[in-house]
């Protein structure tokens, strides 16, 4: 585990990344290279609704500095300068995407052993502000995040919540949309999934009585193979089938299927990630 709390947008992340990462109903390609020089190269090529993108990207690296610069399709370029410990136990990330010159954005981010701050700052005329804060331990950590609109004078969400966090398990839960939903998630590493586990996300909101329950598992077949799958109370099934062709080269295939309408085409997803 960690030193810190961590920050507050950590909280059930490997819930939901278990429950969500990698799982896709679109084609994706994606290349990537480095040199001897520190400049790594990436490709991405994808198709979504019968709609084709991609994106060119390069990224540099040179003592505690990296530049990420991108190019789309759509003719933008993203580009993105991080700067770690400029001062002790703080990050500075610069962004912006151009043409669109207000899309700009200033963050800190502020770890210590006992708490951890996240400020930023959109480069607009009436930016908008992020901040989170998170107090606590690796083991119990509570924290809130919130976005104040300068323009309208008003905060736009704030969220709060605790996470709790043990060396074979982890637990969060998050009250978040101004107080109008609540989110519980608990992940359980098992050694009988070979390094596998269970989670559960369960989420209600206050104002329309919706609740939704998520289960899902990983299973690790070899240590080149991955089988994920997940389900939820409104008959939602996902699949996904994940396997190292090579070193840091993946092959992932998902599946989506409503139980309840199994007269509807399933949704399948393809994504092929190499690194020569």
């Amino acid at each position: 585990m960690s030193k810190g709390p961590g920050l507050f947008s950590d909280f059930g992340k490997k819930a939901k990344d278990l429950l969500n990462k990698d799982y896709s109903s679109d084609q994706k390609i994606t290349i990537s290279s480095s040199s001897f020089s520190g400049v790594a190269l990436t490709s991405n090529v994808a198709n979504k609704g019968g709609l084709s993108s991609g994106d060119v990207g390069a990224r540099y690296k040179y003592k505690n500095a990296e530049v990420d610069v991108k190019l789309e399709t759509e003719s933008n370029i993203v580009t993105t300068l991080s700067v770690t410990d400029f001062l002790p136990s703080t990050k500075a990330i610069a962004s912006i995407k151009l043409p669109g010159y207000n899309s700009g954005k200033l963050e800190v981010q502020y770890l210590h052993q006992h708490a951890s701050f996240t400020g930023a700052l959109g480069l607009n005329k009436s930016p908008a502000v992020d901040f989170s804060v998170a107090i606590g331990t690796p083991s119990i950590a509570f924290g809130a995040e919130a976005t104040y609109v300068t323009a309208s004078g008003e905060f736009a969400k704030y969220n709060t919540g605790v996470s709790l966090t043990k060396p074979d398990s982890s637990a969060s839960v998050i009250l978040a949309d101004k107080g109008d939903s609540i989110r519980f998630s608990y992940l359980h590493n098992l050694n009988q999934l070979r390094g596998g586990a269970v989670v559960g996300d369960m989420s209600r909101r206050f104002s329309t009585n919706e609740n939704t329950l998520t289960v899902g598992c990983s299973y690790v077949v070899d240590p080149q193979t991955l089988l994920k799958a997940k389900l939820n109370n409104h008959g939602n099934l996902g699949a996904l089938l994940q396997h190292e062709l090579m070193p840091k080269s993946f092959l992932t295939i998902s599946g989506a299927f409503d139980t309840k309408a199994l007269q509807n085409t399933p949704k399948f997803g393809l994504a092929l990630s190499l690194k020569p």
